[in-house]
């Protein structure tokens, strides 16, 4: 640590020193420019409202921008390179940045830009004024800003009903965005206009533009009102002014620009309102029912046009599509020819991949996949994608330290770009395409040698996004069955004696159901200070199919022999991203879960339980240990993986940037699993259960695990590399009075340091 230590602190003091002589590379006469400062009204007793936020909006539009502490430091720490070009005095400098200089600003130009910008703000008397201001070798500049009063809307007028067109502003005009006693907004006046010009292009008004309407102030009535006119520009073209309608929807499925003139001297295929030029027959016509949503005859609306491009994209088909309006006859009548271009992906395509993985037990490690693809299957734009990927994972930290697990999984999907529904044909308007997914996959797992897990599984169900935030996914038929090989009975016997709740947890299943999850998230919305992410599942097992299949001898219900597993089990995860300033995001997670199992079992599946502890959860326990409720498992467990039927979960994170892309965070984390009732283990045998691992409401706050930490991340957007540092502040399975463990906190002892801190590695961000 002391190694460590003396050179990182001789680089600060460097840094340090070459900060505090942010002046020491300019040239005689040179002067250091620090910043802007606003003066509001300087020589007047009225404030402004949110004056502190308009000061932060003028600053912000100053130009140039002072220099960054840090990288000026970086830059005068290199001092002046020998070389013109190469060495390491250059390679440093251009990790820091050259010092601003005062001679670089332009008071007129920021003047002018900050009246501009107060004056669309709505202070129509503004006038600004700038000074610069030197000490020393350090300059600044001043603006001071007289803003007069902000101006209020007195009254509204639209333009008088004289038309079709008029006739649809004033029939929306109780949408309008201009309120009247709102304060006088540049920004609001232009999305105004963009809010007509939509509305109109809904009714047939394709070559409408929001340029052609003019919104007239009058500032002249006094008392700081204006008066808002809303109208049509005189020099509005005619084409703008009338509405269209569609004559003929022509369709070229399988276009190329080098196929371009043969296509068009094709007789087309007439199906319904569509002419389809393809004589290769690549799709079939009644696919294109789903796709385009024009009609004959009906006007023009924007509403049908970005949905059907959004179809026609989504559907995953086409490299390439676009949508060309004409006018019929150069703009003489009121019709456009709707043409539609599609160049189709290859039918065939292979693709390779390597990734690496990070799981929620501490396991690390890569996975190789490769994936072919066949498209348009039954010329209906399907979808064949045939993968077979090979793994190899180790465990970071926990009880299976050091023991690799090898994995082969093979899986086979079919896509159909529609509801597949027997005796119904549903009907889906949205902009995005409704699919029918088919599934069939198989997983080999080879723990360490001990035991081998061969997973098959097979689904039948649908996916559906109801708008770009909320996305529906359901699967009616979903069977899974679990089978578990071991090297020899000797091994199995062994395992089985050491740790007796492998018996249950490797035993084979069956599991036959459904289940459903939603997902809802506005986090594509960048700009938004607050995104929400949730995450709600629901699932069932054996429910149906226990109907029908009888009891056997021990009162089991049983396919092949293997015990039919029946549950029900429910799971929810709300995020938060709240974003403190533009380089710190505070984010939150709720996670919880519950599980109902009845019939052949009291607990859920294994493969369907609740986990505690690990790099995506409560970072301060080892992957899948902590639980449930105040039973600990020993720590020379070879199998120590702890599930249950009911979890509770919250984590709290600061992120914050360092650097380029190295990101910081602090945490804490809290929860615990527990099962529904109490494993009371097997009377007369080894396995004595798990004391203490029932759910109890009462005791819930009492029985969490509570853990902090901190962390480095590497963020290059396509990849999130990071290391979790963590250690608990909470144990649960500590006797009551004594689970809070803050006094026994040492950093600097060896052995708490063994005992406690949690080291986790892992591949994007834990939520």
């Amino acid at each position: 640590m002391r190694k460590l230590t003396r050179p990182t602190l001789f680089l600060l003091a460097c840094l340090v020193y070459a900060g505090c002589s942010s002046t020491k590379s300019l040239k005689p006469g040179q002067i250091l420019y620090t910043g802007a400062e606003i003066n509001i009204n300087p020589d007047s007793s009225g404030k402004i409202d949110d004056e502190k936020q308009v000061k932060a909006d003028l600053k912000s539009k100053t130009r140039p921008k002072p220099n960054n502490k840090l990288k000026l430091a970086i830059y005068n720490f290199a001092g002046e390179p020998k070389k013109a070009k190469g060495g390491l005095r250059n390679w440093i400098r251009k990790k820091g940045e050259a010092p601003v200089l005062l001679s670089e600003v332009k008071l007129k130009y920021n003047n002018d830009v900050l009246t501009s910008y107060l004056l669309s703000e709505g202070y129509l008397q503004a006038e600004v004024t700038g000074d610069t201001v030197v000490k020393a070798k350090k300059g600044k500049a001043i603006y001071t800003a007289n803003t007069g009063e902000r101006y209020k809307i007195n009254s509204i007028t639209f333009p008088p009903d004289t038309g079709l067109l008029t006739k649809i502003i004033n029939n929306n005009k109780g949408k309008t965005l201009l309120k009247v006693g709102d304060y006088y907004d540049l920004d609001t006046y232009t999305n105004e206009r963009i809010r007509i010009d939509n509305d109109l292009k809904e009714n047939g008004f394709f070559y409408f533009s929001p340029d052609y309407l003019i919104m007239q102030v009058d500032s002249t009535i006094g008392k700081n009102l204006v008066n808002v006119s809303v109208k049509v520009k005189d020099i509005a073209p005619d084409a703008g002014l009338k509405p269209y309608t569609i004559k003929n929807i022509n369709i070229y499925p399988n276009y190329s620009l080098r196929r371009d003139t043969v296509l068009r001297r094709l007789k087309p295929l007439e199906y319904k309102d569509f002419n389809i030029y393809d004589d290769r027959n690549t799709f079939k016509p009644r696919l294109f029912d789903r796709l385009v949503f024009f009609q004959k005859g009906e006007p023009y609306n924007r509403r049908d046009h970005n949905q059907s491009l959004n179809r026609m994209v989504n559907v995953g088909a086409f490299q390439d599509v676009r949508a060309e309006f004409l006018p019929v006859d150069s703009f003489q009548n009121n019709q456009l020819d709707l043409n539609i271009y599609l160049t189709p992906l290859k039918k065939n395509s292979l693709t390779f991949g390597v990734t690496g993985t990070s799981k929620s037990n501490n396991f690390v490690g890569s996975e190789v996949r490769v994936t072919q693809t066949t498209r348009n299957l039954f010329r209906g734009a399907e979808q064949l994608d045939i993968s077979v990927a090979g793994g190899f994972e180790t465990q970071t930290r926990g009880t299976s330290l050091g023991k690799n697990s090898v994995s082969l999984t093979t899986e086979a999907k079919l896509t159909f770009p529609r509801f597949i529904v027997p005796f119904y044909k549903p009907n889906s308007t949205t902009a995005f395409i409704p699919k029918t997914i088919a599934s069939l996959s198989y997983q080999m797992l080879n723990r360490g040698g001990e035991y081998t897990l061969n997973a098959f599984k097979g689904e039948f169900g649908y996916n559906f996004k109801e708008n770009q935030y909320k996305e529906h996914n359901f699967n009616p038929i979903s069977v899974s069955y679990i089978a578990t090989g071991f090297p020899s009975t000797d091994i199995r016997d062994s395992l089985y004696k050491v740790n007796p709740l492998l018996r249950t947890t490797l035993e084979n299943q069956f599991i036959i159901g459904s289940n459903y999850n939603f997902t809802y998230t506005n986090q594509m919305e960048t700009n938004r200070r607050n995104n929400t992410f949730f995450f709600g599942s629901i699932e069932t097992g054996g429910n149906l199919w226990g109907a029908f299949v009888p009891k056997d001898a021990e009162g089991k219900r049983s396919i092949f022999n293997v015990p039919l597993s029946q549950f029900i089990r429910l799971e929810a995860d709300l995020r938060d991203y709240y974003k403190v300033t533009r380089n710190v995001t505070w984010a939150n997670r709720l996670n919880l879960g519950y599980g109902y199992a009845y019939g052949n079992s009291t607990s859920l599946p294994f493969v369907r339980q609740f986990f505690a502890g690990g790099s995506n959860d409560i970072r301060a326990f080892p992957a899948r240990t902590l639980g449930p409720g105040t039973y600990k498992v020993s720590e020379d467990a070879i199998f120590a993986d702890q599930g249950g039927d009911i979890k509770l979960m919250l984590n709290s994170e600061l992120r914050f940037k360092l650097v380029s892309v190295l990101y910081g965070a602090l945490f804490v984390d809290a929860g615990n699993v527990w099962l529904r009732k109490e494993d009371v283990g097997v009377p007369g045998t080894a396995n004595t259960g798990r004391p203490g691992s029932e759910f109890k409401l009462k005791n819930t706050l009492n029985e969490l695990a509570v853990g902090t930490g901190a962390g480095l991340r590497v963020d290059a957007t396509i990849f999130v590399v990071r290391l979790d540092v963590a250690f608990p502040v909470r144990k649960p399975y500590l006797p009551e009075g004594q689970r809070w463990v803050f006094d026994n906190i040492a950093f600097g002892d060896k052995a708490w340091r063994r005992e406690n801190l949690i080291f986790n590695i892992g591949i994007g961000y834990p939520f």
